[in-house]
């Protein structure tokens, strides 16, 4: 029923749209352009594009409050899980860090990399700072 209901809606909308496109320009809108007796005349009010218009509006807005309350107080049991990810596996953390090779003339001074003597400023190594 809902969504019939949807699709009867949406049809309601593209004629909306058409009506409202067909309709004749006659300026104003934020201008003072156009005259103002033509705005609340006999034949403009009379006019099937501005009843259709109305109509259309009027059911459009009816559609739309009772499309709401439909899906507000649908009870649906089943949860959509179209786009749920299938399960990974758990990452997991090396347990121990690889070796850092020690210097040939100090033996219990490890190497300082590039990126670490970069850091420390003026270029020295480890060994040097301490």
């Amino acid at each position: 029923m809902f969504t019939f209901l949807l699709v009867v809606h949406a049809i309601i909308a593209a004629l909306l749209v058409t009506v409202i496109l067909m309709q004749k320009s006659e300026g104003g809108g934020l201008t003072s352009g156009g005259s103002p007796s033509g705005l609340m005349s006999a034949r403009g009010a009379a006019d099937f594009l501005t009843r259709s218009t109305a109509v259309l509006a009027a059911v459009f807005i009816s559609m739309s409050i009772l499309l709401a309350v439909i899906a507000a107080t649908r009870h649906s049991a089943t949860i959509d899980t179209s786009l749920q990810r299938a399960p990974t596996a758990p990452v997991t953390s090396p347990t121990a860090a690889p070796g850092v090779p020690f210097a040939a003339d100090n033996a219990s001074a490890p190497v300082v990399a590039p990126e670490a003597s970069a850091l420390s400023g003026n270029g020295s190594t480890m060994a040097n700072i301490q």
